[in-house]
């Protein structure tokens, strides 16, 4: 069997395996023989270092010399049958769920001195193994030392050591896929060595050898290379060119009470050219919270309308929608036909929207994602712009796209700044703009910490503001992983505030319904309330100029992300603004940390890097719950010079893509290639 044909095929054609055990492979997603030696070790089992019983630790699996003294097989439905041995004269029993008395009777016969290895516990006043996961089979008591794989109930550690010592026997030597310059940074080490050797290694010998980088990089650039075909196979589909006058947009700019930023002007340059192009444009803005990124979003669609089409754009929630359209309406002269439709808009004026939507007598719709739904349909659609609150996964926005064929345009906006090393990882597919630069009029947010005992000092400030004219975000405590709890603390913080303010308190929270919230966030709004006490639903995106005080409580259990995103709901006029992390005495060294970095930059990109340094990448924004592409062992962190060398690599190979072909068994060993097909 051929190379690659040999590591996809099916587990039958291993020897030895049945049915039964290609069935609990499955369970473990493990289909072929790539998925087999793809699940790696995640530790070595030194069966051979036998443990006294008087060291023995309780929860950690650990070896043990043992024999077995007496059967205790209950007639007792779902009581376990038990074994007592004995360990240097010292009483230990083994237990057994769903075992068999002839299977137990065999693997631990009476008065042998017997090696099991499994998770130490403690049961009424003596040690005891559940379900050992080893145990010796021959008299001289010997266990060769194992691998340890994380298996679903019913295989083997032993099985599965020996399936693949079985597998690895035959591997096959593959055409190398990588150039010879790129081979020098792993010593010129094959993928068949390093598969061999992380399955046949010690652990401390491993971390930083030539194998792991190896096999880390080839990971990391199959990840990259699927995103980069995506972004240059919707490239390739032809579109007509946008033509508009690039000069038209200073009539509207002018009459802006403020300049661009270097990055709003290069950010509207790219985004024309992309429009201008025969190309189509999958393009995100990617710019930290008050860099004036809406305005550019209004520019591109103002040259799209002038060009001819229709723009759509979409918002994560109805008053943010709103709050667009308000906008919209102020920035575009009466000639551009704006319409807003969401939950809210009845059923005639919903049906004339559409029918007019049809006809072309709207330029622009605003909505959220009901915008996208069968019975919207666009005469002429253009261009769509995603304000991007939640991440979109490739699929996703893919099938946004083809909803105005070949000749829409894609514009997705973030206010989610993320490290550099997960630009690639999780928007690869879309060519990235930056937008770092705030406004020159934007005030800096002044960061402030407090003990949460002086919270009467905080009261006291916060009603000066108020007499100022501002109004102030009451952050409830996050207490834990309950809303309930955190609901009812907000609730209990609306009751305590509403005696120093003369009951002009707002509350919001999650369990409020979606019309009682709006109604709140309305009057905040309009400034019929002082304070908005809410849990950390904050509306993303939403101006509330005249809010320009946010006091956040327990700030210590807060993400450093997630704080820099509360702090950024003020500071959105032309006031002062201030953010008051309230927390108790007692502060961990790493919660110090978050709070004084917070304290000393106002940059979410700094921020952003700094917070996936202290918590991890796999936790940083909440990307774990996005559907962010998993790494079995790659960490942006750890391995930030393969990220970036991948990177290059890929820029390499978009400018000669004859050189994509010598990765494409790499991307078919990845399971990739069907991602390809399935998008495109």
């Amino acid at each position: 069997m051929q190379d690659y044909e040999y590591l996809l095929s099916s587990l039958d054609s291993i020897k030895g395996i049945g049915k039964k055990t290609i069935q609990l492979f499955y369970k473990k997603k493990i289909k072929t023989i790539f998925d087999l030696i793809w699940h790696l070790p995640i530790s070595k089992i030194e069966t051979s270092k036998n443990t006294d019983i008087n060291n023995l630790q309780v929860g950690k699996d650990q070896s043990i010399k043992i024999i077995p003294i007496k059967y205790n097989f209950p007639r007792i439905r779902n009581l376990p049958n038990r074994v007592n041995c004995l360990s240097s004269n010292q009483k230990i029993d083994c237990v057994f769920f769903n075992s068999y008395e002839g299977y137990i009777k065999k693997i631990l016969p009476v008065n042998m001195e017997i090696i099991v290895y499994g998770k130490i516990g403690f049961y009424k006043g003596k040690y005891q193994i559940t379900n050992p996961k080893l145990v010796s089979e021959n008299q001289d008591g010997v266990i060769k030392d194992l691998n340890n794989y994380s298996l679903t109930q019913g295989l083997t550690l032993k099985k599965y050591n020996k399936t693949i010592e079985e597998v690895l026997k035959i591997i096959p030597n593959l055409k190398e896929w990588h150039s010879k310059k790129i081979m020098k940074n792993f010593n010129n080490v094959s993928w068949k060595e390093s598969i061999e050797k992380i399955h046949n290694f010690e652990f401390e010998k491993i971390n930083n050898s030539d194998y792991l980088k190896r096999l880390i990089f080839d990971e990391i650039i199959a990840n990259f290379l699927i995103s980069s075909r995506i972004r240059l196979k919707i490239k390739k589909i032809k579109k007509n060119k946008k033509l508009f006058n690039k000069n038209f947009k200073y009539q509207y700019l002018n009459k802006l009470n403020f300049d661009l930023t270097g990055d709003q002007k290069n950010a509207i340059n790219e985004i024309e050219n992309d429009l201008a192009s025969k190309e189509r444009m999958f393009r995100l803005i990617q710019g930290d919270v008050g860099t004036g990124k809406t305005i550019v979003s209004l520019i591109a669609a103002l040259n799209t309308i002038k060009s001819g089409y229709q723009v759509a754009l979409m918002v994560p929630t109805e008053i943010l929608a709103k709050q667009h359209y308000n906008l919209s309406t102020n920035f575009f002269s009466s000639n551009i036909k704006v319409e807003l439709i969401s939950g809210k808009t009845d059923y005639k004026s919903k049906t004339n929207i559409l029918k007019k939507l049809e006809e072309k007598k709207i330029d622009l719709i605003i909505g959220t994602h009901a915008l996208f739904q069968k019975k919207i349909k666009f005469k002429k659609l253009g261009l769509i712009i995603i304000d991007e609150q939640h991440k979109f996964g490739v699929n996703q926005r893919k099938e946004l796209s083809d909803k105005g064929g070949n000749d829409c345009d894609v514009l997705v906006m973030s206010a989610t700044p993320i490290p550099r090393t997960m630009m690639m990882t999780v928007y690869g597919d879309m060519d990235i703009t930056l937008i770092r630069e705030k406004p020159k009029n934007r005030k800096e947010i002044k960061t402030y910490s407090k003990l949460e005992s002086k919270i009467d000092e905080v009261i006291n400030f916060a009603k000066k503001e108020i007499s100022y004219g501002g109004q102030i975000f009451w952050v409830c405590p996050l207490i834990e992983k309950s809303k309930k709890l955190d609901h009812q603390s907000a609730i209990e913080k609306n009751k305590f505030l509403q005696k120093y303010f003369n009951k002009r308190v707002g509350l919001i929270h999650g369990s409020m319904e979606k019309d009682n919230k709006n109604k709140v966030l309305n009057d905040f709004l309009n400034k019929k309330i002082d304070v908005l006490v809410s849990t950390t639903v904050i509306e993303v995106g939403i101006d509330f100029p005249n809010a320009n005080v946010i006091i956040i409580e327990n700030a210590n259990k807060y993400g450093l992300s997630q704080l820099h995103q509360l702090r950024g709901r003020v500071g959105r006029g032309d006031k002062n603004s201030f953010c008051i992390l309230l927390f108790k005495s007692h502060l961990s060294e790493n919660a110090k940390k978050r709070i004084n970095i917070l304290k000393s930059s106002n940059d979410g990109f700094d921020i952003s890097e700094q917070d996936m340094k202290l918590r991890g990448y796999g936790d940083i924004l909440g990307f774990k719950q996005s559907g962010i592409k998993k790494f079995k062992l790659a960490d942006p962190i750890l391995h930030k010079d393969l990220f970036d060398l991948a990177e290059k690599e890929v820029k390499k190979i978009e400018k000669d893509y004859s050189k994509f072909e010598s990765y494409y068994n790499l991307l078919k060993l990845y399971d990739r290639v069907s991602i390809i097909n399935d998008i495109i």
